[in-house]
């Protein structure tokens, strides 16, 4: 169809659509789900207007919206389709007279059969626009989990849906938790209903070579500027490389928000005995089964964190009583160091007795707790100012945390990806950093106790 339009598809492009518009018995879809994940300038926004038009004017399909994170990445699929249209006579036949919307924000295609295509940013936007026959969602390594759920449950209604995904692997930076997974399950087989279709290089390809990049970019001899690529070779670092223009992803990229290769560059073998006692965070899970206290303490460099380890009889939280919990904290904090717990932590039972003693408790709302989980974030893969001991219980729940948004202005706190994960070391720890940066008072020496009292609980 597209050629008969005057719009030619690429062999790699008619290959996914072959792969994607597979039928079972009824006309029913048999990928209800299609990502695609591609270097970037490799003709992914050609194939998403292919599919759109064919969605309108061959499935039947009566209401097709095409979304990207931002509405201007939104709008180049649009752009797109005018060029098409400007050059198709057979195009402009099949579109409804005054039938092309260009309002910014509201552009939208109408047909002569009454099919109807409309461009939408997600960025605060909510799912109840979402309803259509079939979705295409650009930008997939910004797609947040909340805004994917939300898209779901407008889509469920609908008889025979189906939805693309179409993105590059994510940044350390991107929400790409939802593309990641649906990745990792292609890879693993355990999907049913996804067709996934991946252009990428392998990570231990040679990115110098000529056939290493003809590998990962589909549309090398047809749209890639080689200059142009070989200018980012010389100027990218190479993991920005792999990524941007071999479509390498990490092993954990769009599954982690802080990657393990970040978390483990920030892991040290020892703890000098001089670094005092900066803050202490606690946190206990909804079932009340599972407690953790996490230490903070005045590296070299910044903040050093721990969790308190619960294999020591004297430490097992989970066990003792409240008053005993107190006493621990009381030997070690008196009045002086800063304990710190998020504001809907079941741990907040421990409140009163604390401040019977008079103790300094920080309860974290929702606006310190999205900077306290902020800013643990960028002292990992910003700033470099955080230490860990590369605990087992803690790497494991911060590998299994996801970024949950709140609110606007793009706060977010930390969930887990699923009930299996122990979310309690990952928001100790995220507390005690805190405490110590927002808190507490960094001593004049490292050879100086900011409080007087033991500091060897590290």
């Amino acid at each position: 169809m597209s050629a008969a339009l005057g719009y030619p598809l690429l062999a790699w492009q008619e290959e996914v659509l072959e792969a994607a518009l597979g039928e079972r018995h009824g006309g029913m879809w048999l990928s209800r789900r299609v990502a695609l994940s591609a270097p970037r300038q490799n003709g992914k926004t050609q194939l998403l207007v292919a599919r759109f038009l064919a969605g309108a004017l061959l499935f039947g399909e009566r209401k097709i919206i095409v979304s990207a994170h931002q509405q201007g990445t939104a709008r180049e699929a649009f752009g797109k389709f005018l060029e098409i249209y400007d050059e198709s006579p057979a195009l402009r036949k099949r579109v409804k007279k005054n039938g092309i919307m260009h309002a910014l924000n509201r552009e939208s295609i109408t047909f002569t059969n009454g099919a109807k295509v409309e461009f939408k940013a997600r960025q605060g936007a909510t799912g109840r626009g979402f309803s259509c026959d079939c979705l295409l969602l650009d930008e997939a390594q910004i797609l947040s989990e909340r805004a994917w759920a939300s898209i779901n449950s407008t889509m469920s209604a609908r008889q025979n849906p189906q939805v693309w995904l179409l993105g590059t692997p994510p940044t350390p930076e991107d929400d790409g938790v939802v593309f990641g997974r649906m990745r990792q399950s292609a890879l693993a087989g355990g999907s049913s209903g996804l067709t996934y279709v991946e252009y990428s290089a392998s990570p231990d390809d040679d990115p110098a070579l000529e056939r290493t990049r003809w590998k990962a970019n589909p549309s090398w001899n047809d749209h890639i500027n080689h200059e142009v690529v070989q200018g980012e070779y010389e100027t990218y670092d190479s993991e920005t490389f792999f990524r941007e223009r071999l479509g390498v992803w990490d092993d954990d990229a769009g599954v982690s928000v802080i990657p393990k290769k970040y978390w483990d560059s920030c892991a040290v073998d020892e703890v000098p005995e001089d670094w005092p006692l900066a803050a202490i965070g606690i946190d206990m899970n909804p079932e009340r089964t599972a407690i953790t206290l996490s230490v903070a303490a005045w590296s070299d460099d910044g903040v050093h964190v721990e969790i308190l380890d619960q294999d020591e009889e004297e430490t097992r939280f989970d066990q003792m009583l409240s008053e005993d919990i107190v006493d621990w904290l009381w030997k070690r904090c008196r009045r002086r160091i800063p304990i710190v717990m998020d504001a809907y932590t079941p741990a907040r039972s421990l409140e009163p007795l604390l401040k019977k003693r008079k103790m300094k408790v920080f309860i974290l709302g929702p606006a310190e707790l999205s900077q306290a989980c902020g800013g643990f974030f960028d002292a990992v893969m910003r700033d470099g100012t955080l230490s860990h001991y590369g605990q087992p219980p803690l790497d494991m729940s911060l590998a299994g945390a996801v970024k949950e948004p709140f609110g606007k202005g793009g706060a977010w706190k930390w969930n887990r990806v699923s009930f299996d994960i122990d979310l309690t070391p990952t928001m100790a720890a995220t507390c005690a950093h805190f405490g110590a940066v927002k808190f507490a008072r960094k001593p004049v020496s490292s050879n100086e106790s900011s409080s007087g009292v033991e500091v060897d609980v590290l």
